[in-house]
């Protein structure tokens, strides 16, 4: 292959939909020397298993790093966690990548998660109590809201390189740490309560020592993977072969187009990864694909129609409801907020549906094609209800509106077809029908030898 193609995945509900089981694919069937990660941070969570039941659940690592050869790179957007990149450097060696480490590049510009950030981020949850966001914990929004609050004192993985950028880097760590404890003990209540997770938590970001404790325990990171810089990254992305797109998260938790406030703070669409190819000076159009779960899924706090308590019946050995999010969700398909994912993620080329052996597992599934929004203001015992087929979608980054879906979505019951959706051959046509695209991939099963390629890739 002389050309160079870039392909790109993109959820298209809540998350946990099979984009790392795709991108194990796509690595593995067109050639891809690198997968780019270009949105969010360390909380995506993309599940790979391998045939010989080896697994990985990949938060910063491109999700092709099993196919040997195969780079990650973190493009300027991510937020870079290096001390979580550690532990999961460890992780993958478990698995048998003994090089992880030797196959990532990292922008110079990614901003930098630090322990202080986590624990703020925790504590800020903590604080809303029954008005929880939905928090990852790993303090990937922190940083993001603290960067823009703080332009100056924001830390790049390039401060974090060479002497004399490192006593930027410490200096910037001081007012990071002194910001932070300022916010969040004005937001606390005194004495603070007797919770052990809280005062550990607190304790961060009080500590005067953990500054240079958090520097040394990165420093084998900081060894083995150097900030890169712009032109050296572009030379990459342009090499022969294929450069795979990794989204995380999904579309319906986009920082201006998810339901607020129990969004992330990341761009999910396809805007997003061609300002990437633009910024690396790349002008070849990627190929785009939507990925979906069979039925839909989302962890913690949020709006839900389709939530359907039966469906727990749907075991899920790589999630848990034992983290900061919260309980794992399960509903059925949702037309509503397919075709408002699509209205919000830009032009796709297809889709890609995992999970299709559902129906082994579990009867049938229901589809729901629209909602009955009810006045819960009302006091009339005859509450009219109103029929919705399409969320509207703001002309501009308009968080009132969000907050707006949000409310019209938690007082929205499902709508079903009368005939549930038989089978995958069933669910594949209505998915494809619904958003008017071909299904290009599908899965029906959990490793790359279970995924089929409905149209020649």
């Amino acid at each position: 292959m002389s050309r160079t193609r870039y392909v790109s995945l993109i959820g298209l509900g809540f998350g946990d939909c099979g984009k790392g089981l795709f991108t194990d694919y796509l690595a593995r069937t067109l050639n891809a020397h690198t997968v780019v990660r270009f949105n969010g941070g360390a909380q995506a969570g993309h599940n790979v298993v391998l045939p010989d039941g080896r697994h990985h659940t990949f938060s910063q690592f491109g999700a092709g790093s099993f196919v040997d050869g195969v780079r990650t790179l973190l493009a300027a957007p991510i937020v870079v966690h290096p001390s979580a990149l550690l532990f999961e450097a460890q992780a993958l060696e478990k698995a048998g990548v003994r090089n992880a480490l030797d196959r990532i590049l990292i922008d110079a510009r990614c901003r930098v998660t630090t322990p202080f950030h986590q624990a703020a981020g925790r504590l800020r949850e903590h604080v809303r109590g029954a008005d929880a966001h939905g928090t990852c914990g790993v303090g990937v929004g922190e940083t993001v809201r603290h960067a823009i609050a703080h332009p100056d004192d924001c830390l790049r993985f390039g401060d974090l390189h060479g002497a004399s950028r490192q006593r930027v880097a410490h200096e910037k760590l001081i007012n990071i740490q002194r910001t932070l404890r300022h916010e969040i003990a004005a937001l606390l209540a005194h004495p603070i309560p007797d919770d052990h997770a809280l005062v550990h938590e607190w304790n961060l970001l009080c500590d005067d020592l953990i500054i240079e404790r958090w520097l040394e325990q990165i420093q084998p990171v900081l060894q083995r993977v150097a900030a890169q810089p712009i032109d050296t990254l572009s030379k990459i992305l342009h090499q022969p072969g294929t450069v795979v797109f990794e989204g995380a998260q999904g579309a319906l938790l986009d920082e201006w187009r998810g339901f607020h406030p129990h969004t992330t703070w990341s761009s999910v669409s396809t805007h997003a990864v061609n300002d990437v190819l633009r910024d690396y000076g790349i002008a070849t159009k990627a190929e785009h694909y939507g990925v979906l779960r069979s039925y839909l899924t989302r962890h913690g706090t949020g709006p839900f129609p389709t939530h359907d308590g039966a469906l727990y019946a749907l075991t899920e050995p790589h999630n848990s409801d034992a983290n900061w999010q919260g309980a794992f969700r399960r509903g059925h398909p949702d037309a509503v907020l397919l075709r408002y994912a699509l209205a919000c993620v830009g032009a796709l080329d297809g889709l890609a549906i995992s999970h299709l052996d559902v129906f082994d597992r579990i009867g049938r599934l229901r589809w729901c094609d629209a909602y009955d929004a009810y006045d819960v203001s009302s006091t009339d015992e005859s509450k009219s209800a109103q029929k919705i087929h399409q969320l509207n979608v703001s002309a501009q980054h308009d968080l009132t509106h969000q907050s707006q879906l949000t409310e019209l979505l938690m007082r929205s019951t499902p709508c079903y077809d009368d005939e549930p959706i038989k089978n995958a051959t069933d669910l594949l046509e209505r998915f494809t029908h619904a958003a008017n695209l071909p299904s290009c991939f599908s899965s029906s099963g959990n490793t790359h030898l279970q995924v089929n390629a409905l149209i020649a890739p």
